[in-house]
C-alpha cells in the first residue's frame, strides 16, 4: 500500500483497526487524545464497539470483562492515567487473557506536563501492577515502527495469553512521518477455546485470577514464570546501528534512540569508534546481545529522557565489564544530538585513559 503522512497517534489507532481490534475503552489525556478521537469515529463506523468511559480505571476493567470473551481488545492513556489501571492490569496479567495497552508518555511525576518523556519505564517494565509478572513492552522510534509494533502486540497477546503494551513518548505520538499502513483483517468468527463466550455444547470455562489457597497460587505463579520464559526465549527484538568495530556502545530506546543515532553519525564522522544498540522490546530486555557487546567495549552510554531508568537493565547486563555511563534530559525536554555527541566524546576520552592506565609499563 502507498505511503501517508500520518500522526503516531492516528497511525496507532488505525493499525490498531486493521489488526481486527474488536472493542476500545478509553479516557482523554493529553498527549494521547488523537487515538481516542480516530477510534471514536472509526470503531462505530466499522459496526465495533467504542466506549469512553468515566475514568481511566474504568477504562481498564471494561478492558479485563471484554477480553475474557476473546474479543480483540486495548485501551490507551499516558502516564498518570496508565497509573490509575495498574490494578486492573494485574487482574488482568493473573487472569491471562490478552489485551493491549499502549502508554503516550508525558512528563512527570505527579500531573507533570504534556511534554514527551520516558519516565514510565519503572512503570510499565518493572511493576505495571502488584504481583510477580511481567508484561510485553514494545518501544517504537518511527511513526512505521508504531504501526508495525501495534499490530505485533495483538499478536503476541493472544499467542501468549498476555498484555502487551505499546510504549512510546509523547514526541512519538504527536509526530507525522510518511509510513504504510497494513491492510485491514477480517475479524474472528469464532472464539477462542479459552474464552467465557458461551458454554454449549461444552464444558464451562472459569476466568480468575483468585487463589485463596497458598499452595495453588505458588503453582500457577510456577506456571506463570515458565510462559515468561518462553517469551523471553522467543521474543527479544533490537536495532542495531554501526556496531561493526564499535569500541563504545551507546544504548536508547523510542526518541532518544533516534536521537542517539544521529549522534553515533556524526560521531563516527569524527572518528570516533561507537555503535548503537536500541532496544525494540524493553521486556524481555536484550540483555544477552548487551552482555556479548561488553566483551570487547571500552563503555556503554545510556540515553534516556528521565533520570535514569533502562540503565540498570544496562548495568545487568554488561555486569560490570566495562564502564556504564549516563545521559538524560527529563521533565519533557528532548536531548539534542549535539548532546549526546558531547557526551560520547566524554566517555570516548575517559575509556581511553583508564585502558591506558591499566596497561602494564613496559620492562
Amino acid at each position: 500500500m502507498p505511503k501517508e503522512l500520518l500522526k503516531g497517534n492516528v497511525a496507532i489507532a488505525e493499525a490498531a483497526v486493521r489488526a481486527g481490534l474488536e472493542a476500545y475503552f478509553g479516557y482523554p489525556i493529553t498527549p494521547q487524545t488523537e487515538l481516542l478521537e480516530h477510534m471514536s469515529k472509526r470503531m462505530p463506523e466499522l459496526g465495533r464497539a467504542f466506549v469512553q468511559a468515566e475514568s481511566e480505571v474504568a477504562a481498564i476493567n471494561m478492558v479485563y470483562g471484554a477480553a475474557t470473551t476473546g474479543k480483540r481488545c486495548m485501551t490507551s492513556s499516558s502516564s498518570p492515567g496508565v497509573s490509575l489501571m495498574q490494578e486492573g492490569l494485574s487482574y488482568i496479567a493473573g487472569s491471562e487473557v490478552p489485551c493491549v495497552i499502549v502508554d503516550v508518555m508525558r512528563g512527570g511525576p505527579g500531573l507533570g506536563n504534556i511534554a514527551p518523556s520516558q519516565s514510565d519505564y519503572f512503570q510499565m517494565v518493572k511493576s505495571a501492577g502488584h504481583g510477580d509478572y511481567k508484561q510485553i513492552v514494545l518501544a517504537p522510534a518511527t511513526v512505521q515502527e508504531a504501526i508495525d509494533l501495534t499490530t505485533l502486540a495483538f499478536d503476541l497477546a493472544d499467542k501468549y495469553r498476555t498484555i502487551a503494551t505499546v510504549l512510546l513518548d509523547g514526541n512519538i505520538g504527536q509526530l507525522m512521518e510518511p509510513a504504510e499502513l497494513p491492510p485491514m483483517q477480517p475479524l474472528r468468527t469464532t472464539p477462542p477455546d479459552w474464552a467465557v463466550a458461551g458454554a454449549k455444547g461444552r464444558k464451562k470455562n472459569i476466568i480468575s485470577s483468585i487463589h485463596l489457597l497458598a499452595d495453588d497460587l505458588e503453582q500457577f505463579n510456577r506456571q506463570l514464570q515458565a510462559k515468561l520464559a518462553i517469551i523471553k526465549a522467543n521474543e527479544i527484538r533490537y536495532k542495531e546501528y554501526m556496531l561493526e568495530g564499535a569500541e563504545l556502545i551507546v544504548v536508547g530506546f523510542g526518541t532518544a534512540g533516534r536521537v542517539a543515532q544521529s549522534a553515533v553519525k556524526m560521531a563516527r564522522q569524527q572518528g570516533i569508534p561507537v555503535g548503537l544498540l536500541r532496544p525494540i522490546t524493553l521486556w524481555p530486555f536484550p540483555e544477552e546481545r548487551l552482555s556479548q557487546l561488553a566483551d570487547e567495549a571500552r563503555g556503554f552510554l545510556v540515553v534516556e529522557m528521565n533520570m535514569g531508568q533502562m540503565i540498570d537493565d544496562v548495568k545487568i547486563a554488561v555486569a560490570g565489564q566495562c564502564p556504564v555511563e549516563f545521559y538524560g534530559r527529563t521533565g519533557g525536554v528532548v536531548p539534542l544530538p549535539d548532546e549526546v555527541l558531547a557526551a560520547i566524546a566524554k566517555l570516548d576520552q575517559a575509556t581511553k585513559r583508564s585502558t591506558r592506565a591499566a596497561q602494564p609499563a613496559l620492562a
